[in-house]
């Protein structure tokens, strides 16, 4: 059997598989970020350390199996953070985690455009390497660190006492180039980074080493079983659900929205819209890191006294396609689409007496599909293929937001009956890691859920049409009120806050 971690935000996730990837026990334990200043964000890695062993043991307990039957490891989880660590990997500061702003002065001297061109990603201060240079400069903790780390990457040194990193995980942080495969040494000067410090390179679904001791006190697993390099979960929890080829638009409806696409080519965006990543098996991932999207829906629920996601979604299904001209701009702690502007915010307009709590709540449900149709376009006019929608995350459930999906791209959507799958990813890698897998895309067969197709329907697509065009022309003409366009972004992957939170 198999063991696959995710590493969230607000839990950690655990997957017991058999050898086939069948999910038989999960388990998960909650804890939290801190906010020590406006802008800061952190995470003490000793949160997920301690919550291994409980959550392993749960896990396995629901599976009606024992450590002595477990073959391999694999840790996926949260990206974008960073902890320095000393030479025996343990951890010298706090994880700056995701959403953690500090570091915008980090970055006001690099050249976005080298960074766009070579790295294939957004110059912005929530990427790995301007906390690196932040850490540097800041924290007298980091003048003793022998590398720094993001979680997954920490974690994996943790048990098995080897420092290294997948290739998707190298992508996010700015200083890796994108076409050489490798860190490079313009962008690593840009931040004042020596390369050894830094985890080695490997790929992700190869054997990261052997758990060792420290590692099986932990996990409460066997020493000696492989661990996987592992992923960022922005990769893992498309490849959970068998996505590894071109053709499905990967939508993940968590409190943030993520949206992108395989891609076999490596294609940069030149406008900065779409970051450019590896992806597990070699290929490449197009995507927009994400907006506030379930988090948005909770905000109004909050706001209106709605008893939930559900409740809310109930509202919205009364009101007519289009919200009878309410529209709703999904910017409310900055905007990603349809550009990045970190100085924009949301904005209900078009509201007359007539409007009541179901158009608000259909009018937000609209204005974040609407996003993903502005990632969907550009990432076809970068050549990326896209035949149907494959939807994930918690906001996955809602029939509602999937039909509008589907209706507004004039694509069927695909719900898998799993939607939370990046430990499921974390088990695939480790399948492949230990041998038990011939390869990804054999693991990738095996994880094939059965999927709820959802048709478009034709009857909707001019009315949206016409509300997709009504959003557009007022996002560009609030644009004189955001202020200019920067590409540093408080939501920057506010998809990571939980998977599932959009749809509870």
């Amino acid at each position: 059997m198999i063991v696959g971690i995710d590493i969230g935000t607000q839990s950690l996730k655990v997957a017991v598989t058999d050898q086939a990837l069948r999910v038989r026990g999960e388990a998960a334990t909650p804890y939290r970020a801190q906010f020590p200043r406006p802008g800061w964000a952190e995470q003490d890695p000793a949160l997920w350390e301690r919550a291994l062993g409980p959550t392993i043991a749960r896990a396995l307990g629901e599976a009606g199996a024992t450590p002595a039957e477990i073959a391999a490891v694999g840790v996926c989880g949260q990206l974008d953070g960073c902890v320095a660590a000393d030479a025996d990997g343990r951890a010298l500061t706090p994880c700056l985690i995701w959403m953690d702003r500090r570091a915008q002065a980090e970055i006001a001297d690099v050249p976005a455009a080298l960074i766009r061109t070579r790295a294939g990603v957004v110059l912005d201060a929530g990427h790995m390497a301007a906390k690196i240079r932040w850490l540097k400069r800041h924290d007298a903790g980091a003048a003793a660190a022998a590398r720094f780390h993001q979680p997954v990457s920490y974690l994996v040194e943790r048990l098995t006492g080897r420092a290294v990193m997948d290739h998707a995980l190298a992508s996010t942080t700015m200083v890796y180039a994108i076409d050489r495969r490798n860190f490079d040494s313009a962008l690593l000067d840009c931040f004042e980074i020596e390369g050894n410090e830094l985890p080695a390179l490997a790929e992700a679904d190869s054997c990261a080493g052997p758990l060792s001791a420290r590692g099986a006190d932990l996990t409460g697993l066997p020493a000696g079983i492989p661990v996987a390099v592992g992923t960022g979960d922005d990769f893992s929890t498309p490849l959970g659900a068998g996505l590894l080829a071109p053709g499905r638009l990967a939508v993940v409806l968590g409190t943030g929205e993520v949206v992108g696409a395989v891609h076999p080519r490596l294609a940069v965006d030149e406008s900065g819209f779409v970051e450019t990543h590896a992806y597990p098996g070699g290929a490449y991932f197009l995507e927009n890191p994400g907006w506030l999207s379930g988090g948005a829906a909770a905000w109004l629920c909050e706001l209106l006294g709605v008893d939930g996601f559900g409740a809310l979604d109930g509202e919205a299904a009364t009101a007519p396609v289009g919200a009878d001209g309410a529209t709703f701009i999904p910017a409310l702690t900055g905007a990603m689409a349809p550009e990045w502007n970190a100085q924009a915010r949301g904005c209900f307009y078009g509201l007359t007496p007539s409007h009541g709590r179901p158009h608000l709540a259909r009018a937000l449900l609209e204005g974040c599909a609407f996003a993903m149709r502005d990632v969907a376009d550009r990432l076809v006019e970068m050549g990326a293929e896209i035949r149907s929608l494959l939807l994930l995350g918690g906001g996955a459930r809602s029939r509602l937001w999937a039909q509008m999906r589907a209706d507004i791209m004039g694509l069927p959507a695909l719900v898998p009956h799993r939607v939370d799958t990046s430990a499921i990813g974390a088990a695939m890698l480790a399948a492949v890691a230990a041998g038990l897998a011939a390869d990804l895309r054999s693991a990738a067969e095996l994880v094939q859920e059965p999927v709820t197709p959802l048709a478009p329907v034709t009857a909707n697509r001019e009315a949206y049409e016409n509300a997709y065009r009504r959003y557009r022309r007022l996002f560009n003409s609030l644009k004189p009120m955001f202020g200019p366009a920067v590409s540093s972004i408080s939501t920057l992957s506010t998809k990571r806050l939980g998977r599932e939170a959009g749809a509870r």
